[in-house]
Order: structure tokens, then sequence, then C-alpha cells
């Protein structure tokens, strides 16, 4: 019984081995180079800039209540600025991966070169108003869709005698 399992058994772990899917290559450097520069010319990580000091202003709100430790937090706050920078350092390279994953190196040099151009930069300049007009714009719709829907099932299912609300 053992010895007719066996050769199944093998079988399947070949084909499991063979359909395993191949572990990615580690990005090249000029690949991430390439990521971290897209990442600089359309500022995706802009807001990460804004959220250091918003972490230490809420840092300080929740200590007003003891004013006797003000001097001592803004030395700390101040002291840990560098290790901060290291924080801000790490979620950019970890972008810089996920860009890459996404995108071969040649794509992302094409598409910064893209973003380095006049519409390029105008292009990055709107987008998120860009956005903006377009999540209300898709709003508005989806509201007259439902409706327009609601409206033609209704009216298909009265002529099939049937009443909806």
């Amino acid at each position: 019984m053992v010895r007719a399992f066996y050769p199944a058994s093998a079988a399947l772990l070949s084909l499991m081995l063979i359909a395993a899917p191949v572990r990615a290559q580690e990005p090249s450097a000029g690949h991430l180079a390439a990521a971290r520069e897209l990442m600089d010319t359309t500022g995706v990580l802009n807001p990460v800039n804004e959220l250091i000091p918003t972490f230490t202003d809420q840092i300080r709100k929740q200590n007003l209540t003891r004013p006797e430790l003000s001097k001592d937090l803004e030395d700390v706050l101040k002291a840990i600025q560098p290790e901060m920078q290291l924080q801000r350092q790490q979620v950019t390279n970890v972008v810089s991966r996920t860009y890459a994953k996404w995108m071969t190196e040649a794509e992302l040099k094409e598409v910064n070169a893209f973003f380095k151009t006049p519409a390029g930069a105008k292009f990055n300049k709107v987008q998120p108003d860009l956005v903006d007009d377009v999540v209300n714009d898709v709003q508005v719709w989806t509201q007259q869709a439902s409706e327009y829907l609601m409206v033609r099932v209704r009216a298909e299912m009265g002529k099939r005698g049937h009443q909806l609300q």
C-alpha cells in the first residue's frame, strides 16, 4: 500500500515544484533608483513628509495636561528627528520596491521622462484636482444610473403585471 502511494506522491510533489512560482528576482540598484526618481518627480510620498510633523503635534497635544513635561518632550522630539528621517527612508525603500515590482526599470524611466515634459508636469500638477472632479462625476453618475435602472426595472416589471416599490 505504501509503495503504491509513493509514486503518486512523488509525481504530485514534482508537479507542485514545477508549478510553483519562481521567486522574484531582487530589483537592481538602477531599477530602485528609477523608481525613486519617479516617486520624487510625481511627489507620491509628499503626504508622508507631512505625517511626521502631524505625529509630533499629536504627541504634544496628548501631553498638554502635563506642562511640566513640555521642555523635555521638545528635547526628545528634536533628538529623535534623525530616527524619524530613517523611518521616512524606510517607507521610501518599501514603496520603491513596490514600483519596481510592477514596472520594469525601462518603463519607470519612460514614465519619468513623460512627467518631466510640460504635459507630464501639468498632468502631475492637476492630478489631485482632476481625481477629485472624477470622483464627484462618478458619484453623480452613480446616483443617476441607479435611479434610471430602478425606473426602467419598475416599468418592465409593470408590463409583466408586477408592481415594484
